[in-house]
């Protein structure tokens, strides 16, 4: 086991120079480098924006940023400006999740690709901080878990103390850290690929701490899966690109089957469904950006179908009695759905998320890119097609912003407790509690003193919560009826 002064990895000038255990994991995170400067005839910056990574929280309500200086957060809360809640300049941050609308925040570092910290953005104090054998992937939040996820592991924490509930060990080499983690209370599901030579998941039920299913899902290896917002449904895609599944998380049982394209295979670099779960989008390292209808095929409509007079009658029962006679893999091409919608991008081959989130109580597209963008697309939810691009907002920095939250500064860098063991070190004896509390760093509030147990709990919980209710929505008409 390496000890705590060992580095996993050497990092300059924006671009990672690590070793090969984990050169894998932190070029399929940060890709930034050699893709971040744009091209100015493209819509790209004319300077590298030096962003690492673009997220969005769970509700899609705020988008974080992790640049070389530090991470942002940024509020989706209208089309024509994109408020900047937070800029916490502190030190090159590659991954930052938020927390829903809360003030909790997890945060990695490029210099410290091993260390997470959980920090209480608007209080500017970092809550605590944990280290761990290998290089950090990727975080998954939602109420009740967090999710850490290293190329053949994954921890599972209570959110609320940040102990240690359940370590799933010797997964299948993950390089590029690719999970998923419902936000369902109800349905508090974890996804993962379950090997990777082949397209299987695995779901594991982080509530209950056990496997639930796995689901053979592509015949290549996984690039993409996500839930959908009740954590029933869960979306997945394969190193191809070209078919993108979505299967019943329950019995796995396949409910569609989406064609990308059939031209050319894709990188899928994000899947998102939307709120109500009727759509699925998907970007790639192309320029083209899908939106797939997921309509349920009910047998009143294929009863119309069978009762239809005429040429077209003719050819739909032409083609359903020859289906049993066409070779499968023609037969599943034809039952595969199409693009309900499709957006096309002032760019292709930069790392990007997209996702369909309610702004100003109407559906839009929005995509976030490491070129230092933001995309809003109008969405014609009963006729589909183009999607137009409604408005373009920096995310660099470039432009400042009078919104920005003047006291979201960073933190000063706890010091690690001398011979805290990684968890890997753990004995498997010991309680998740005990197991939690021997790797912890010392925490330090914003007034720079060593937080106890208790003053940690309470500011996890803090972080935690949402605005009080008492607080009035200006944007909700329940608080302001009609006169």
């Amino acid at each position: 086991m390496q000890s705590l002064s060992s580095s996993a990895g050497v990092v300059g000038s924006g671009v990672g120079v690590v070793t090969s255990g984990v050169r894998a994991g932190i070029a399929g995170l940060m890709s930034l480098a050699a893709t971040g400067g744009g091209d100015p005839q493209e819509g790209g910056p004319s300077s590298p924006a030096q962003v690492f990574s673009v997220n969005f929280n769970q509700d899609y309500s705020s988008l974080g940023v992790g640049t070389k200086t530090g991470y942002k957060l940024f509020s989706l809360n209208s089309v024509d400006k994109v408020e900047q809640i937070c800029d916490n300049v502190n030190e090159d941050t590659c991954i930052v999740e938020r927390l829903f609308s809360s003030s909790l925040v997890a945060v990695v570092s490029l210099s410290s690709p091993r260390k997470l910290k959980v920090c209480h953005f608007k209080k500017n104090s970092e809550i605590c901080n944990y280290s761990y054998p290998n290089t950090i992937l990727a975080v998954k939040l939602n109420r009740a878990r967090l999710v850490v996820c290293l190329e053949e592991s994954l921890y599972i924490h209570n959110i609320r103390d940040m102990k240690v509930l359940h370590t799933i060990r010797d997964t299948p080499p993950n390089p590029t850290g690719l999970c998923a983690l419902s936000v369902s209370n109800d349905n508090c599901y974890l996804a993962y690929p379950g090997s990777n030579s082949i397209g299987q998941v695995q779901i594991f039920d982080a509530h209950n701490l056990q496997a639930k299913t796995m689901i053979p899902a592509h015949d290549s290896p996984l690039a993409a899966i996500a839930f959908n917002s009740s954590g029933t449904k869960l979306a997945t895609a394969s190193e191809k690109g070209t078919v993108i599944r979505v299967f019943n998380v329950g019995d796995g049982a396949r409910l569609h089957e989406l064609r990308r394209g059939m031209k050319r295979c894709a990188t899928i670099y994000s899947l998102a469904f939307s709120p109500d779960s009727l759509f699925l989008i998907s970007s790639s390292n192309t320029e083209t950006v899908h939106v797939f209808k997921l309509e349920e095929v009910k047998d009143t409509q294929r009863v119309v179908v069978e009762d239809q007079a005429g040429l077209m009658g003719w050819m739909s029962k032409a083609v359903t009695a020859s289906a049993s006679y066409l070779p499968t893999p023609v037969t599943d091409m034809l039952s595969q759905g199409r693009a309900f919608a499709t957006i096309t991008l002032p760019f292709q081959g930069v790392r990007n998320v997209t996702a369909i989130a309610q702004i100003q109580k109407q559906a839009r597209v929005v995509v976030a890119s490491t070129d230092g963008y933001l995309y809003i697309y109008n969405l014609n939810q009963v006729e589909g097609g183009d999607c137009t691009l409604l408005k373009q907002h920096r995310l660099d920095g470039s432009e400042s912003s009078s919104n920005s939250s003047s006291g979201c500064t960073g933190a000063t860098e706890p010091t690690a407790v001398p011979g805290a063991p990684y968890p890997g070190q753990a004995k498997k004896t010991e309680s998740a509690s005990e197991w939690s509390a021997s790797y912890a760093g010392v925490v330090r509030g914003s007034d720079g003193d060593i937080m106890t147990e208790s003053d940690k709990l309470n500011e996890m919980a803090a972080a935690c919560e949402s605005p009080p209710k008492s607080v009035l929505k200006f944007d909700d008409d329940s608080e302001f009826p009609p006169v």
